[in-house]
């Protein structure tokens, strides 16, 4: 199964920005144990452009989908053969990020 993790942040009350040793290390043994398919963090909100196709007109507009003081920060995409396993390794990657994780699996 394929696993869609999201790495949550927190405008009010961010994650330690001293993380990515700790995150390269997680992400090494991911790669190692046949877990890791991709991964990226994100850059900021305010870099965000939303598109809107539906009508007549494409439609435009600076800024996230939605205004939250959370946001998704960055993504995983995990091969785990179950939620189980999926939600063990999330909850090492949210210790290792100090951030909060949502684990979806794809259909």
């Amino acid at each position: 199964m394929r696993f869609l993790v999201s790495v949550i942040d927190d405008k009010a009350d961010p994650g330690s920005m001293d993380r990515q040793p700790v995150i390269s290390e997680f992400n090494e043994r991911l790669i190692a144990d046949g877990y890791w398919v991709f991964a990226g963090g994100l850059a900021d909100t305010d870099a965000a452009t939303v598109v809107d196709n539906r009508g007549d007109q494409a439609l435009f507009s600076d800024g996230p989908f939605v205004e939250s003081k959370e946001y998704l920060a960055g993504v995983w995409v995990w091969e785990a053969p179950d939620m189980e396993t999926a939600v063990r390794l999330a909850t090492e990657a949210s210790k290792v990020c100090d951030r909060k994780i949502e684990v979806r699996p794809f259909l």
